[in-house]
């Protein structure tokens, strides 16, 4: 398994969700539930096209 990556996954009550995997194969993002195939896919395009954008919030100072 090549890595970042994207999987999708099902869920027990039939719904898709993805986790996104970091170059040493941990978990460092789970989406929420899609009723859709197509709705998850969509969810990762969305992820990939604005995570590049994304400011900081850092609550910690």
């Amino acid at each position: 398994m090549d890595f970042p990556k994207f999987v999708i996954s099902k869920s027990r009550n039939n719904q898709f969700y993805f986790n996104l995997f970091a170059s040493n194969g941990k978990v460092i993002a789970t989406s929420e539930m899609y009723v859709s195939k197509q709705g998850c896919e969509n969810g990762i395009a969305a992820v990939k096209l604005d995570a590049p954008n994304a400011e900081v919030d850092d609550t910690t100072l």
